[in-house]
């Protein structure tokens, strides 16, 4: 586990420096996964200052090899704290971030996405709707004695209708008997 001197997350964490750290072992893990990408920087730095001006100063070298063992060490916790988490996630997002896709930004775009579709999804259903009253009407003016089946009286309309309520009464409209 990371001692609690952990520095502050990177500029881009989603987790705000005041943001308390979680309780229990989603807690523990989030610090650990912190101590490792600072142990990962510390390790990049020292080994861009091992091959520029510090090259020449002695027991430079061993610098690299206990960054890289820190870096081992937070490694094997991690993966040791894996056993005991449950939580699953989702094949496509380690997929994406594999790929250097921002989950952040994925999450916008699916949003985004989900909204398109929902709207064209209401005007699928606001179409159907006025298709159905436009049948209606031509119906009524053709036959006469289908008007009560067809047109509700005031008190039957609801005074604002969502799209999901106008899709269950386009499901359930009455038929309209044969005349047979």
């Amino acid at each position: 586990m990371v001692s609690p001197e952990t520095p502050g997350p990177a500029p881009d964490s989603p987790r705000s420096s005041q943001s308390p750290v979680p309780e229990g072992h989603q807690g523990n893990l989030e610090l650990e996964l912190l101590g490792l990408a600072n142990a990962l920087y510390n390790l990049g730095t020292t080994v861009i200052n091992d091959s520029t001006k510090e090259r020449d100063k002695p027991g430079g070298g061993k610098q690299v090899g206990l960054r890289v063992n820190q870096v081992v060490q937070h490694l094997s916790t991690v993966d040791n704290m894996a056993l005991d988490t449950r939580t699953m996630i989702p094949m496509q997002i380690l997929t994406d971030i594999d790929n250097a896709r921002n989950p952040m930004q994925l999450t916008r775009e699916r949003l985004e996405r989900t909204a398109t579709e929902n709207q064209f999804m209401n005007g699928k259903i606001a179409a159907i709707a006025s298709y159905r009253d436009y049948l209606n009407e031509a119906l009524c003016q053709n036959f006469p004695e289908l008007e009560e089946l067809l047109r509700p009286s005031p008190s039957d309309v609801p005074m604002a209708q969502t799209p999901v309520q106008v899709a269950h009464d386009i499901e359930l409209t009455e038929t309209i008997p044969n005349g047979h």
